[in-house]
């Protein structure tokens, strides 16, 4: 998967941009508040018809503007073809996305565009609740399995009404019994995917971390949502009484979590800055990896600023991994100059400058 033509119209100080980008490597340069994390935001709402900064569209969009709108040319399955994407972004209303000509949906787009993106907010992968971590791991099972959408959408539907009637106050038992029955096949099915999912990412994992930290054992673990030593039937009936009182069902898929341990201490309390930076960019790359490898396609990576809290060592070792796979990177950041030593002669690299919204020039 890569994206050889980028077209960007009216998003944030983003007025009109075009740049062709290397199916490798791109180092967007600039000033704080030039635009080049916009661009990189640009990307995201091609692949997923959302910002990663904001959930607000009129945020979004240019002041003035009703809509903002990304164009690309894309080679999908990564067969050699340039394909027209592009997506919509009204102040009001629904996304609109083309692909060919016509209109497709969400999911379909998801498919089209693998999206890893690595900035501050990575750091919820360690410090951020369990939904955070729940989202990057069914972010994999998604590409990993055709029937995981389904699931997902049964469990979530399932989940609603089950909730619904805690709520009421009072549950009919032969009522419960018949919900209480199709939560528990979407939750063995859900759970099983993801359990088989998370046994491919380990390896990967392992491989990075290696490159990226050395020798330190960080162990990846899964938390199933409820006690794994006892069936769900019987976890949810110990439990009804107080889901009752609380209006919600307290245990689930809906609950899982990953696990990530230093030494056997929660890895969140015993890493460095630095340390953790290159631990959730570990999940990331290993993910991107595991990805490629079960697709035959790679993903494309939007990496915000990638020099900050990493020194020049750990800073030239993670290009090493990025130019080493072949995925297509997104990588801003203030002075290029800091990145400039660490790629190989032979990488494709392209390299642009943004200022105040414009791009000065390919370099």
């Amino acid at each position: 998967m890569s994206i050889s033509k980028l077209q960007i119209q009216h998003l944030r100080n983003l007025s009109e941009v075009t740049l062709t980008a290397s199916p490798a490597i791109n180092i967007i340069c600039g000033e704080n508040g030039s635009g080049k994390t916009s661009i990189l935001e640009a990307i995201n709402v091609l692949g997923l018809t959302r910002s990663f900064r904001t959930n607000k569209a009129r945020h979004l969009v240019q002041n003035g503007e009703c809509a903002a709108v990304v164009f690309a040319s894309i080679d999908p399955m990564a067969q050699g073809l340039k394909q027209s994407l592009g997506v919509q972004r009204p102040v009001e209303g629904e996304a609109r996305i083309r692909f060919e000509g016509a209109d497709i949906d969400l999911s379909t787009l998801a498919e089209l565009i693998p999206l890893q993106v690595i900035n501050s907010d990575t750091f919820l992968l360690l410090e951020g609740s369990p939904a955070v971590r729940r989202q990057f791991l069914d972010w994999g099972v998604f590409h990993a399995d055709k029937a995981f959408i389904r699931l997902w959408r049964g469990f979530r539907r399932v989940l609603k009404q089950r909730n619904t009637l805690l709520k009421c106050g009072k549950i009919d038992n032969s009522l419960r019994q018949v919900w209480d029955c199709e939560f528990i096949a979407f939750s063995e099915q859900l759970n099983r995917l993801r359990i088989e999912y998370l046994k491919l990412l380990k390896p990967e994992f392992e491989t990075v971390v290696s490159q990226l930290l050395g020798e330190m054992d960080i162990q990846l673990g899964f938390s199933y949502g409820w006690d794994k030593k006892r069936p769900l039937d019987e976890v949810l009936a110990s439990n009804f009484e107080r889901d009752l009182r609380q209006g919600f069902t307290g245990s689930g898929p809906q609950r899982a979590d990953i696990r990530l341990k230093v030494d056997g201490h929660n890895a969140a309390e015993r890493l460095s800055r630095g340390q953790k930076k290159l631990v959730v960019s570990a999940l990331k790359l290993a993910q991107g990896a595991l990805f490629q490898r079960m697709n035959g396609r790679p993903c494309i990576y939007l990496i915000d600023d990638l020099p900050s809290e990493l020194d020049s060592v750990h800073g030239e070792q993670f290009c090493k991994v990025l130019e080493q796979s072949s995925n297509q990177c997104f990588i801003t950041c203030v002075d290029d100059s800091s990145l400039n030593a660490f790629w190989h002669p032979q990488t494709e690299l392209a390299t642009f400058r943004i200022t105040d919204g414009d791009i000065v020039s390919p370099m």
